[in-house]
């Protein structure tokens, strides 16, 4: 059986922190779906094809990367790529104990669903997309925070 993860998110922007982790996870898994979740009682602050086009271009050489939107359940849109696992990154003990009780309300309703987390790397610990945003907003430079090739 493929190993199949989905690395569910806004990436509004992608951070140097997200492509850490994606980079770091591909030994792990044959294929990583990087999955932007439309959320349809809100608007992202970039636009979606933004979003989407920014992950095909910085993973433009790595054939085992996906990138899709999706809306509704991440388990659902698991079940329909076929993913076992949902990777995700943590920065923080407050992001584990809210990941954590995601990953045990995702694995009650898709029993074989595993959630994986990895650590951020030390220097992107306090790297946030929301954090990026607010810098921007205000006109301040995000090219240090996130990947090359990303132009807002």
């Amino acid at each position: 059986m493929s190993k199949i993860a989905v690395f569910p998110g806004s990436f509004d922007p992608i951070t140097r922190g997200h492509e850490s982790v994606i980079l770091r996870a591909l030994p792990l898994f044959d294929t990583i779906v990087l999955a932007i979740g439309e959320n349809l009682e809100k608007s992202g602050y970039f636009p979606l094809e933004k979003r989407i086009n920014w992950l095909k271009k910085i993973f433009a050489g790595e054939p085992r990367i996906r990138v899709v939107s999706y809306s509704g359940l991440t388990i659902d849109f698991c079940r329909q790529t076929g993913a076992n696992f949902i990777l995700r990154g943590l920065r923080t003990a407050a992001d584990f104990d809210f990941e954590r009780g995601i990953g045990l309300m995702n694995r009650s309703m898709m029993p074989d669903l595993e959630t994986v987390f990895l650590l951020s790397a030390p220097e992107y610990s306090a790297l946030s997309s929301s954090i990026v945003r607010e810098i921007h907003r205000n006109g301040g430079d995000i090219r240090q925070f996130v990947p090359e090739g990303i132009s807002p």
